[in-house]
């Protein structure tokens, strides 16, 4: 493009290292529950559907490790289905918000069971999760970033501890595997029990999703990803799954009838507590087991606490998956166009109030485990069929005759488990396929509404931002000065432009537009020709500068750092002078995001100007309330 310097970074660095503890945070969450719901609705045949599901957990992360090569830039089931139909694609991101949206609110409830809030009481499980929610909602508002590092600690720490209590609760495994006996049901109940306890699935489509930013070569680093967690959370699944049996006893055997709030056999934990939190039992009887009474319980207590921070952390990454999704839609004009606007921090405002207040308003419908749980399935085993059978169909995809045959075999189950669910549980059914109706409609809409401006469009009396900032720049003197300007708004383009002129130099105006959400589509980095709030900024300095036969250049970058790249660039051009607005932001903002123009000032090489000033009609020179910092050198005006 003709005058435009554009840039973008999406760099590579997310190690196996990293993203590992990432899959873990949304799998392994899962046994927090998944165990004590098999246990309590299963009995001695427990361990024996654990099993099976271990076996299709390796069926779906092998799958996943396809949809990983083929998907180098970001995949999950929007873009695979997306290169097939545009409807498809639509129904498959809904069906992972479906599945984000009762992921959240199952999550919050149970790190407030593994933190010891009673349950039962509706309101004050929904006050406690809706503050939490509004806690996640501010600190990804203001996009800080120590959010993702604490969220890896805390699940390094969890895999540890799920480690420790693996071996604490041994003595136990022998008495289970006595125990473990397979129920007498007929084939068709079996298998519906089975889809029962699914929920250990969720979380495979965020491997998918994190392809775009993993370090080359990305199958590798997806394989790297994906076989040690599924290791860690089949095998300890099983171990936790026979042990619990064994701790409970012969009374397991009456599990699937027993009222709740009966006790279990002689160990005094009630038929309620084990369900909601079996891995909090596990903890603190085979704390108590080695440690005795006392220490053992402070250590069970201690690391239930760390598995409701994971539970928490869980949250947070599923609230950022549906801004991911609400953004993809939004920006592919699926949906409201509205959904890809941008706050200072780089995060979508809309889509982040949507994915907070979504989860709480299940939650007044759905505050307890069992049934939330009957709603979570359908939504991760209806993308997952989606994506695999997407992937089998396309034969643009490079994959071999058995392994696309398996990718079918795995669609076809999963497939079979999503009907299951939703014949069996209407619940689902009628959520899931209600809020698909509903984002079609609000699709249907959209589409409308562009159709009609089309039909009514007529050549514009203007040529345009975008068209102003295609001419032919001024022919550039290398000589001469450089100035940068890294604001926006007429005013501040206005005193940039008198500068240039004053100084006969020439003009550069560079736009950042950050972006920290992990793209659910391939490649999905903003262009200037689809962002019209840059096109504006730009285009109002380009207008003036060629008035004023200043000669500019506009600067479009992608980046996660604003400080950064306005150094970068002005350095990169040789500028001397740089000038920036005053922030506006809270001190709270900038706390936790950092005070972009403080950063830029410790960057800056010596000899260059920097100077920052108020958004204010004074196109003449430095005002009143503007301040220059001068490193070495440099000239002062």
């Amino acid at each position: 493009m003709a005058g435009i310097v554009t840039g973008a970074k999406r760099p590579r660095n997310l190690s196996h290292w990293h993203a590992g503890p990432l899959l873990f945070g949304d799998w392994g969450t899962s046994r927090l529950y998944v165990l004590g719901l098999a246990a309590v609705g299963l009995g001695l045949a427990a361990p024996y559907y654990l099993l099976a599901l271990s076996v299709l957990m390796v069926l779906v992360a092998w799958a996943y490790t396809i949809v990983c090569r083929s998907f180098q830039d970001g995949g999950g089931v929007y873009s695979a289905a997306r290169q097939l139909s545009p409807l498809l694609s639509v129904i498959g991101a809904t069906l992972l918000l479906a599945d984000y949206i009762v992921t959240a609110s199952l999550s919050l409830v149970e790190a407030f069971a593994y933190f010891g809030v009673p349950g039962g009481n509706k309101w004050l499980i929904v006050g406690l999760c809706g503050g939490t929610v509004a806690v996640l909602g501010l600190i990804n508002w203001f996009g800080a970033r120590s959010a993702g590092e604490l969220a890896k600690w805390i699940a390094v720490a969890s895999i540890a501890l799920s480690a420790v209590v693996a071996v604490l609760v041994l003595p136990w495994v022998p008495e289970g595997l006595r125990l473990m006996r397979m129920d007498n049901d007929p084939m068709l109940t079996r298998w519906v029990h089975f889809t029962g306890i699914i929920l250990a699935l969720s979380g495979v489509e965020a491997v998918a999703n994190m392809t775009g930013i993993m370090k080359e070569p990305v199958p590798r680093t997806a394989n790297k990803t994906i076989w040690p967690v599924l290791g860690e959370v089949a095998v300890l699944n099983l171990v936790f799954g026979v042990a619990l049996l064994g701790l409970v006893g012969l009374s397991a055997a009456n599990l699937p009838v027993m009222a709740g709030g009966d006790a279990v056999g002689s160990i005094g934990w009630e038929r309620d507590e084990i369900k909601t939190h079996a891995m909090k039992v596990l903890a603190i009887e085979g704390g108590q087991h080695w440690f005795g009474q006392t220490a053992g319980f402070v250590f069970g207590k201690a690391t239930a606490i760390v598995f409701g921070l994971l539970l928490i952390s869980a949250a947070n990454t599923v609230i950022g998956g549906m801004v991911s999704v609400m953004y993809a839609l939004g920006r592919d004009d699926e949906l409201p166009k509205g959904l890809t606007g941008l706050n200072y921090s780089g995060m979508p405002k809309w889509p982040l109030l949507v994915a907070c207040v979504a989860p709480v308003v299940l939650l007044c419908f759905y505050y307890e485990l069992e049934p939330l749980s009957h709603l979570y399935a359908i939504g991760v085993t209806g993308a997952i069929a989606l994506n695999l059978s997407c992937c089998a169909v396309n034969r643009r995809l490079v994959v071999t005759r058995w392994e696309r045959a398996g990718l079918w075999c795995v669609a076809g189950i999963i497939s079979a488990v999503f009907l299951t669910i939703a014949a069996t549980k209407h619940e689902a059914a009628i959520f899931c396929g209600g809020l698909i109706v509903i984002v079609l409609c609000i699709r249907l809409g959209v589409k409308h509404v562009q159709a009609r401006k089309a039909a009514r469009a007529l050549p514009e009396p203007e040529i345009g931002w975008l068209a102003e900032l295609q001419r032919t720049p001024l022919e550039i003197d290398a000589g001469k000065p450089r100035v940068m300007l890294a604001a926006r708004g007429r005013y501040q383009a206005e005193f940039a432009v008198d500068m240039a002129r004053r100084r006969g130099a020439t003009l550069f105006a560079i736009y950042v537009r950050t972006l920290r959400i992990v793209s659910v589509g391939a490649g999905a980095v903003p262009r200037i020709e689809e962002d019209a709030g840059a096109q504006e900024a730009l285009g109002t300095v380009a207008v003036l500068a060629r008035q004023y036969r200043v000669p500019f250049v506009p600067i479009y970058v992608i980046s996660p750092d604003i400080a950064e790249d306005i150094v970068d660039y002005t350095v990169t051009f040789g500028c001397d002078t740089l000038i920036m607005g005053k922030s506006r932001r809270s001190s709270m903002a900038r706390s936790l995001e950092g005070d972009v123009v403080g950063k830029i000032a410790a960057l800056l090489p010596e000899g260059v100007s920097l100077i920052t000033r108020d958004a204010s009609p004074h196109p003449m020179g430095p005002v009143p309330g503007s301040e220059v910092v001068v490193k070495g050198g440099g000239e002062r005006f």
